[in-house]
């Protein structure tokens, strides 16, 4: 539940964690290439009055894992009118019949869960019939820990579905891939083979 005190304890866990993510990118081994990490503030369950507050401290990029609470948070008459730059990006698997739906989400900035063709053919559909000057970004979802929870392609089709999403669905831009990787991986022993997976 929401609290007036929330407002500052908001402020000071963003800061926290855009700390930890520039100290991490800051140890990224040379050989890779520097790109600046964007920080995805999960909303999912939280009210519209979070949403604006973590805005406010200068968070501008959100992440939903469901079309209806996404629908509704993005409508949400005081999100439009405080938080003009919010991008939303959708992390939750989409259904075929929800599609529609999450497509006319305003400010819909990146749907990060493509895991077929079929359901890029029809988000590329659906995102052609509304019209829209620009392309819809994406991201494939490859499930590298091969845990049956999880969504996503195995990795042997993730060549496969980029080249159809970058040759047959010419409103849609492939801007990269997205896995979740395997829960209390010891750093100590390297890298997440999980994540390793994706950069092959």
């Amino acid at each position: 539940m929401w609290r007036a005190g929330m407002a500052q304890e908001i402020g000071r866990a963003l800061s926290t964690v855009r700390e930890q993510v520039q100290h991490a990118a800051a140890r990224r081994a040379e050989s890779l290439p520097s790109v600046q990490p964007r920080l995805v503030a999960v909303s999912k369950t939280k009210p519209a009055d979070m949403v604006i507050e973590a805005y406010s401290h200068g968070q501008r990029v959100f992440g939903e894992n469901y079309v209806q609470e996404l629908v509704e948070k993005a409508s949400d008459a005081n999100i439009l009118s405080s938080c003009p730059e919010i991008k939303w990006h959708f992390i939750g698997h989409l259904q075929k019949h929800s599609i529609n739906k999450l497509i006319a989400v305003p400010n819909l900035h990146i749907l990060e869960t493509i895991d077929s063709v079929k359901l890029a053919d029809k988000v590329n559909s659906s995102w052609q019939k509304k019209g829209s000057p620009e392309k819809l970004k994406v991201m494939v979802q490859v499930n590298t820990s091969s845990e049956e929870s999880k969504h996503g392609l195995p990795p042997s089709g993730t060549v496969e579905l980029v080249k159809h999403i970058r040759e047959k669905c010419p409103s849609l831009e492939f801007v990269g891939l997205m896995t979740i990787g395997s829960f209390g991986h010891d750093l100590t022993q390297g890298p997440n083979p999980d994540f390793q997976v994706s950069r092959l």
